[in-house]
């Protein structure tokens, strides 16, 4: 009995230090979106507030669609984002699947190569694959912006290894049936790893969506920035106009929420299953 209540006052305690340190974490952007609705003068006032005294004041998120097309930026980033996704977690399949289904020489090595490329920054690559870009003349395109996104060790990592849980003599049987590899996958490992999936579709999109440095290196012309580069064009030579920032990220960052909500349930299976990524 004794021990059940030292269990139980544990529990509580981890529980407050968690929501403690959840309302740390997301104060700033809780801060920031609340900054989005403040006028100038309420953004410097002094003592400063967290809430807004009126949540009708819109013109910052006004001067985020006038002073920049952040409609077409978002047009961009959606396609750039978009695609990387796919076809990042499409090659993870079939590499994954390679890696487990097939025998190959070599293969072990080949697989410890590809884990040793999640050491590598990735700034470091940044002046080279500019280089290559460049002289492919993929500057100023969708491709150009998102072909270093099409290739993730990490998504082929966890994909081999909740493929190794798939019985061997599933495939022998599909096999035998007449069901090919791509339908295999299609059909039977694709449904039975949804959840997955899902968890990687949302990883990788949101950091597409949330690269800067990158499409800015390679976009020169005002038509293919994207919302995070579009973010930044908000400040003037005058100075910067914090509450318009706030309300440009605070826009920015709607996308990323509204494909979370729509996935929660999907991702809540894959964490009750192991599928965690750091």
């Amino acid at each position: 009995m004794r021990t059940n209540r030292i269990r139980r006052a544990k529990d509580r305690a981890l529980g407050i230090v968690g929501l403690l340190a959840g309302c740390l974490i997301l104060f700033p952007v809780f801060y920031g979106v609340m900054g989005a609705f403040k006028s100038p003068a309420e953004f410097i006032a002094y003592p400063p507030t967290v809430f807004s005294k009126s949540f009708g004041y819109f013109k910052n998120f006004e001067t985020v669609f006038t002073q920049v097309p952040m409609l077409r930026y978002f047009l961009n980033s959606l396609i750039v984002a978009g695609m990387s996704t796919a076809v990042r977690l499409a090659l993870a399949v079939l590499a994954a699947y390679a890696f487990v289904f097939y025998r190959f020489r070599g293969r072990k090595l080949l697989f410890f190569l590809l884990l040793g490329t999640m050491m590598i920054p990735a700034d470091t690559l940044t002046i080279t694959n500019y280089q290559t870009v460049s002289h492919l003349r993929l500057l100023d395109t969708y491709l150009g912006m998102g072909i270093v996104f099409f290739v993730g060790a990490s998504q082929m990592f966890m994909l081999r290894q909740h493929f190794m849980a798939a019985p061997t003599s599933v495939r022998e049987a599909a096999l035998l049936d007449g069901c090919g590899d791509g339908r295999f996958i299609l059909s039977i490992l694709v449904p039975m790893s949804g959840p997955l999936l899902t968890t990687l579709f949302l990883q990788s999109f949101i950091t597409v969506w949330n690269a800067y440095l990158w499409p800015l290196l390679v976009t020169n012309g005002n038509d293919m920035r994207t919302v995070q580069v579009g973010v930044t064009m908000l400040t003037t030579i005058e100075g910067t106009n914090y509450e318009t920032v706030l309300a440009g990220a605070t826009v920015a960052m709607l996308p990323a929420i509204a494909l979370f909500l729509i996935m929660r349930r999907y991702l809540s299976r894959a964490m009750s299953g192991g599928a965690l990524i750091t």
